[in-house]
């Protein structure tokens, strides 16, 4: 029998409690149990449950179950889709079609059969599971169809590079781990954060970000920690923090290798404790946060300079997501070329249907180093300049480089530049293969022919 994830169980009765916890061990991944209603709050947002096998009469009366409906409507407060299952002694079929009216998953009566039990629980963690994944998949959807707006459609991708990406994502769709995504600018770092939220067990609670690279460093402690009336001049009433107002959710931290080493500490200590003081109070708040960070930065390289905790890096990274630069995703700036362009053209109300074959290729053979922003700007552009039905590669401007004269003695053998180029990048990631690639600006299955090309 396939796991059944995490369970808590609230009933009054403790033999329920110890029975129940004792037949569903070797099929759960963890058990919580609760004698009073009064607890759910603080486990749903410590421990957050897959399943919620709930008890439908307390102590204030014996058979109506209305104290299991106003638990039910409390959860369901917290998490609209929480999985719960309620049980009573009293069972009648008006109270079972009541309970799934007000959102409960399906009904127990006491005593239970083993094996209706877990058959019930069983299609209990399935649901779970399918709510998880219809979430990311209206994110998706979302974006597929232009909702919101910046460098959201960076999602848009059928490139192997991409179906990593979504197949890292699915994985971690029922962790709590702190994840730390790393990209080059414009690549969407912020749509992956919030496709990481919509499908982890905290969806529906609070998502709070900060943009670190935007916030100046005198003001990061109070916008974090938050701070009391007269803690400074202009303070005067008090204001939560984003770590407490994300309590219970999720805190994104867009580029946090900006983050000073003065800031970074305070940060690990917060990290370490989960607690919080706001500026001006000699008081400890508890937080409950998942950290979710970004950074375009080469975070290794800083922990090695000296700007970058390794503490704090081994706090905030627990899984590492790379998401690709736009010029390692081939075709997929064609999807998202004609995805701006139909954008585009509703916008300005242009008659344009697509890009003729040569300015596809032009937009292939271009580098994109602002990536996907630099494409929808790009874009932008070329629709409300262009004429006719089709845009040409004359639509497309592109500032070129010119390199840099060599002098004769630093020309050496291209097998031997090579070489010492795939030695360095796997020196430097420590053997990661997927980070070596990254450094060298080419994919992992490039990376793998080359090492063995060169008898690495």
């Amino acid at each position: 029998m396939e796991q059944l994830g995490k369970i808590l169980i609230v009933d009054d009765n403790e033999d329920v409690l110890f029975a129940l916890n004792l037949l569903l061990e070797p099929y759960a991944e963890k058990i919580k149990v609760a004698v009073t209603p009064d607890r759910i709050e603080h486990f749903m947002t410590t421990f957050q449950p897959d399943i919620i096998l709930l008890d439908m009469n307390f102590s204030r009366d014996a058979i109506s179950g209305q104290e299991g409906f106003e638990s039910l409507e409390q959860i369901l407060r917290i998490d609209s889709q929480a999985v719960v299952i309620f049980m009573t002694a009293y069972a009648d079929t008006d109270k079972a079609v009541r309970a799934i009216k007000a959102g409960a998953t399906d009904f127990i009566p006491k005593p239970w059969e083993k094996e209706k039990l877990l058959a019930t629980l069983s299609s209990g963690i399935k649901l779970r599971r399918s709510r998880c994944e219809v979430n990311l998949l209206k994110e998706q959807v979302e974006v597929l169809s232009g909702a919101g707006s910046g460098v959201e459609e960076s999602i848009i991708g059928e490139s192997a590079a991409m179906q990593e990406v979504f197949a890292t994502i699915e994985k971690l769709r029922d962790t709590d781990a702190n994840i730390l995504i790393l990209g080059e600018n414009g690549t969407g770092k912020d749509v992956i954060a919030r496709l990481l939220y919509r499908c982890s067990p905290r969806y529906g609670r609070p998502f709070v970000t900060i943009d670190l690279g935007s916030i100046p460093e005198q003001l990061f402690e109070s916008e974090l920690f938050g701070y009391e009336k007269g803690a400074f001049t202009d303070a005067r009433k008090p204001k939560a923090g984003r770590m407490e107002v994300a309590t219970g959710g999720t805190l994104f931290l867009d580029e946090i290798g900006n983050l000073s080493l003065s800031m970074q500490a305070k940060l690990l200590t917060a990290i370490e404790k989960r607690r919080i003081n706001r500026l001006g109070s000699t008081q400890s708040v508890p937080i409950d946060v998942r950290l979710i960070c970004a950074t375009n930065a080469d975070i290794r390289h800083l922990v090695e300079e000296g700007n970058f905790r390794q503490d704090l890096l081994y706090r905030i990274n627990t899984i590492e997501l790379h998401i690709p630069p736009l010029r390692e995703r081939g075709n997929d700036i064609i999807l998202l070329a004609d995805h701006f362009l139909q954008r585009y053209a509703r916008k300005y109300q242009k008659e344009m249907r697509g890009l003729t074959r040569e300015a596809k290729a032009k937009l292939l053979r271009y580098p994109w180093p602002g990536n996907v922003r630099e494409l929808q700007h790009t874009m932008e552009r070329a629709v409300i300049l262009g004429d006719g039905s089709l845009l040409r590669p004359d639509n497309f401007l592109f500032q070129a480089s010119s390199p840099r004269p060599k002098k004769e003695e630093e020309v050496l053998n291209l097998e031997q530049l090579e070489r010492q180029a795939v030695e360095k990048a796997m020196r430097l990631s420590e053997g990661n293969m997927t980070r070596a690639a990254e450094y060298l600006g080419i994919t992992r299955f490039a990376l793998y022919r080359k090492i063995e090309k060169l008898g690495l």
